[in-house]
């Protein structure tokens, strides 16, 4: 390439999603290398001080933020990599602490008009109670990705107080009404939204959603795009991904997940869970399939992130 870049490449981290984060960073170390740049991998520990002396020693053109999860989606390392004035990839402090919070982003998308469930931000001990909405409901941690402590509550089912006495993700949770249907996923680059891809996790496996397991094990889900939903349906989960993008004032790529409800005789209802400012970027992960079914090669979409990266 004519511009070649010293990249670092900040993969790891502290969180739950640590698995995938290092295996996005392999793939995204490899595929800047094929471009001519000079990478190198950093695994980003809890130890702030250190990080900032490994980045200050690599003195990198530019970060790529490989990484998932707490520290890493959440606006804390942005918030570092913003204090050293080093450009990076991916999107902003604002936008990623935003996002990461699911009740803040909740109130963000119902500020814009975008359609989102049912739901509120409940103290876990009330769950062990009394059912907070009519079931069937989820609950979901207030702040993590990947579907990681995420549960659905049925009629009829004693679940309740297991979940309350296996919480380890904070004194709150967000409970929304459970949306029947599929799952279907957006994503972004820039003001781009790219396909739609239905998800159905692997019947048989054990997944009642799309969880982490049906996410990243082998085998767990199967993966169609595009999507083979009516192309207005498409459409409209399309322009609500990008708006939801901007609402949030991302930057490089999202993805947005929805459920699609058309289980029924009326109009479907496309409805946005959350959106994803560090998709996941291996090879074989949603947004890269997606880029690569519009032409779009995995060099060439990590080679994007980091030029748009440097043009901020």
């Amino acid at each position: 390439m004519s511009n070649p870049k010293r990249v670092t490449v900040l993969m790891g981290g502290i969180s739950s999603e640590r698995d995938v984060s290092l295996a996005s960073g392999k793939g995204i170390t490899a595929a800047l290398r094929t471009l001519g740049h000079t990478v190198t991998e950093l695994d980003a520990g809890a130890d702030l001080a250190a990080l900032v002396n490994d980045l200050t020693a690599q003195k990198p053109d530019v970060v790529f933020n490989a990484l998932h999860g707490r520290l890493g989606e959440d606006g804390c390392i942005q918030g570092v990599l913003e204090w050293m004035g080093l450009p990076y990839t991916h999107s902003g402090v604002r936008a990623s602490a935003t996002a990461m919070d699911k009740a803040a982003a909740r109130a963000v998308f119902l500020a814009a008009g975008l359609p989102v469930a049912e739901g509120k931000v409940i103290a876990i001990e009330e769950l062990e109670a009394a059912d907070p909405l009519p079931a069937p409901y989820v609950v979901k941690p207030v702040s993590e990705g990947s579907s990681v402590g995420v549960s659905i509550v049925r009629k009829g089912s004693n679940i309740r107080e297991s979940i309350v006495q296996s919480w380890r993700y904070g004194p709150h949770a967000l409970v929304e009404e459970f949306i029947p249907g599929r799952e279907i996923t957006v994503g972004v680059l820039g003001d781009r939204a790219l396909t739609v891809t239905d998800i159905t996790p692997t019947p048989g496996k054990g997944h009642d959603f799309y969880d982490y397991d049906a996410k990243y094990k082998a085998g767990g889900s199967s993966h169609t795009l595009p999507a083979q939903i009516d192309p207005a349906v498409a459409e409209q989960a399309c322009a609500i991904a990008v708006a939801a993008h901007q609402a949030l004032g991302c930057s490089g790529a999202s993805r947005s997940d929805f459920r699609l409800d058309d289980t029924g005789s009326g109009p479907a209802r496309v409805v946005l869970l959350e959106v994803n400012t560090q998709p996941g970027m291996t090879e074989t992960s949603l947004l890269p399939e997606q880029a690569a079914y519009c032409g779009i090669s995995y060099p060439e979409l990590c080679g994007w992130l980091v030029e748009e990266a440097l043009r901020r």
